[in-house]
């Protein structure tokens, strides 16, 4: 059997939708548990309210009564105050188990704590041996929930299964505290009123969790359908992209992360758009410049066996110039295939770019002052400017510039290099005198074959390699290279090698 394959879209609202339930379903638990808590501790507060005004009323009985005697096996007056009422109608009821008429003897406070019956009437009933009834606490009658204690804390009426460690309310009497209402709280709900209360208050609780239960699974299916557009063209766009329409752009207006990952993914699609039509162009420049000297040298080969040219040395030193030419463009190319793959090898080490820069000088001035232009250094005197580079691509690089301004500025002209701190790194400047570069032109003079001028004499001119060789070694130093126009009226190039860490 095949595992269904969910889309993120659906494990994201799914995931969602877990979380809600989760949530919800806990809060919900939660809450009727607090309810019931909360419900039974406010209904024992009430209890604990109303026996205040008892303790109070049987305060002032007893000091009327002088002791405990008008309650002490009197529980209708017990259950009389407990009810709100004041004891006295209870009172003048007989005591239970006697007929109509006075009790045999009267209880004194003395005899109510075991103390002697009173003198002035027959001998008090005994207590009998053994104490009061013991009732099982009732969750529907709070009475049976009560008990008074004496100030010594015998018991005096009331249930005696109520435990003594339960909340008490002293009963005072003429400032003094002659005894304790003793209480035990409920342990859970019984009565059917209560039950149907808090029944109702889950059928309401119940409602209201699967409301906002739905609402929850409506915005997490919104949700999930909203990232799934974007998703959707994404991954549209990335068929598209691999079925080789780099044309294509899709929706990028969100302000969020899928629009930031958009954008990109337009970035990633006009790149390599601009890297087919690159590799048109190259393909076709190759071509055409490999093209070039060939027809050169097939014509004049040509014009030889026809015997329009005579086969002497000055024709074969033309052959062979174009052969040279050829050689070079070869050279070229399998240089900039290997530096662009990253082969090209290199010594790394410490060097000092200024002791570098002298030697270049030293070995280019002469043959720039040959085509009438003066070759002027610049440095700061005395200091040294340490790179990590590799000394032997650094000499191919300045040759290749000094090269590119040999061929292309007129004499008589000027030539400046200079080298200056800038932050983090070393600047070098290389500047020339006319002719200049037009601004449009400035972009794209490090790209593989690109000339400013699309019929340049191919006696003077390259085959437009030499910079984008440049550029190649100084990316693999950590370094940039950028071409201005340069005060002196022709071309500036600027390059920016780093500051090695002092602790390289």
């Amino acid at each position: 059997m095949v595992a269904m394959k969910l889309r993120l879209w659906q494990r994201l609202f799914l995931a969602l939708a877990a979380l809600a339930v989760a949530a919800v379903g806990t809060m919900f638990a939660v809450q009727q548990r607090t309810f019931r808590q909360d419900f039974l501790e406010y209904s024992d507060r009430l209890i604990l309210v109303r026996l205040q005004g008892v303790a109070t009323r049987m305060g002032d009985r007893y000091a009327e009564a002088g002791g405990w005697d008008f309650i002490v096996r009197r529980p209708q007056v017990f259950n009389d105050l407990l009810d709100g009422g004041d004891g006295r109608a209870a009172s003048r009821r007989p005591e239970p188990g006697y007929g109509p008429g006075p009790p045999p003897g009267r209880i004194t406070p003395e005899s109510a704590r075991g103390g002697p019956p009173d003198r002035d009437g027959p001998a008090a009933r005994p207590a009998p041996e053994k104490g009061p009834p013991r009732k099982e606490l009732d969750p529907l009658n709070y009475r049976s929930r009560v008990k008074l204690v004496s100030a010594e804390g015998h018991h005096l009426i009331g249930n005696p299964a109520v435990l003594d460690g339960g909340p008490a309310i002293p009963v005072v009497s003429g400032g003094q505290q002659v005894g304790r209402l003793i209480f035990s709280p409920a342990q859970g709900l019984a009565s059917d009123a209560d039950l149907a209360f808090v029944a109702k208050q889950a059928r309401h609780a119940l409602g209201a969790a699967l409301g906002v239960l739905a609402v929850a699974l409506l915005v997490a299916w919104a949700l999930a359908r909203w990232i799934r557009r974007p998703l959707s063209a994404l991954a549209d766009g990335a068929n598209r992209l691999a079925a080789g329409e780099y044309a294509m752009r899709i929706d990028a207006r969100r302000q969020d992360e899928l629009g930031d990952l958009a954008r990109d993914f337009n970035r990633l699609a006009e790149t390599l758009e601009q890297s087919r039509q690159a590799r048109r162009r190259w393909g076709a420049d190759i071509a055409h410049e490999l093209r070039t000297p060939l027809a050169i040298l097939r014509g004049e080969i040509q014009a030889m066996q026809d015997g329009v040219r005579p086969l002497d040395a000055r024709g074969l030193a033309s052959l062979q110039a174009e052969c040279d030419r050829l050689a070079r463009l070869v050279e070229d190319l399998y240089q900039l295939s290997v530096a662009e793959a990253g082969g090209l090898e290199y010594r790394w080490e410490r060097i000092d770019l200024a002791a570098l820069l002298r030697e270049v000088h030293e070995d280019h001035a002469p043959r720039l002052a040959l085509q009438g232009l003066e070759f002027q250094l610049e440095q700061m005197g005395g200091v040294s400017a340490h790179i990590r580079g590799d000394e032997r691509r650094l000499m191919q690089l300045f040759a290749n510039l000094l090269t590119n301004v040999q061929r292309y500025t007129d004499a008589p002209g000027q030539v400046v290099m200079r080298i200056m701190r800038a932050g983090d790194a070393w600047r070098v400047e290389l500047d020339d005198s006319p002719p200049g570069v037009a601004p449009e032109h400035l972009p794209h003079l490090f790209d593989r074959l690109y000339r400013v001028e699309g019929s340049r004499n191919r006696a003077e001119g390259g085959a437009g390699l030499g910079l984008s060789i440049c550029r190649s070694i100084m990316e693999a130093h950590g370094g940039s290279i950028e071409a201005a126009s340069s005060p002196l009226g022709g071309l500036r190039i600027c390059l920016s090698f780093p500051v090695p860490d002092s602790k390289a």
